[in-house]
């Protein structure tokens, strides 16, 4: 069974940055197909951030084009979520996720808040 652990959320000012960072176990990096990252805002449901596929290719909501960015370090069997330009509206549950042919695998989440 994959295990997915999220780190680096916080509480940040609104133009400021962050880094996520999702390491997974349990698996050999090559079985991984995608990693993504979620949120979930209070009284809202979850939704897709971006995404990477095995061979590098990513997808963006349209709500974090050009201030969010996606990478994977397949050695570390860890994705990134680098977050820039950060907003209020950015305020949520980030949550990573792991898929391979045998299904998904969630992390328990971290915590983003953007103060304005």
């Amino acid at each position: 069974q994959v295990q997915v652990v999220e780190s680096g959320g916080g509480l940040v000012q609104a133009g400021g940055s962050l880094r996520l960072s999702c390491a997974t176990s349990g698996i050999i990096s090559n079985f991984i197909n995608t990693m993504a990252w979620y949120r979930q805002a209070p009284g809202k449901q979850r939704e897709l951030v971006a995404l990477i596929s095995s061979g590098g290719n990513t997808n963006y909501a349209d709500s974090v084009k050009g201030r969010f960015t996606i990478s994977r370090d397949r050695a570390k069997r860890t994705a990134y979520l680098q977050m820039d330009s950060l907003k209020p509206e950015d305020t949520a549950v980030y949550y990573c996720n792991a898929r391979t042919r045998s299904g998904d695998s969630w992390g328990q989440g971290t915590r983003v808040t953007v103060s304005s």
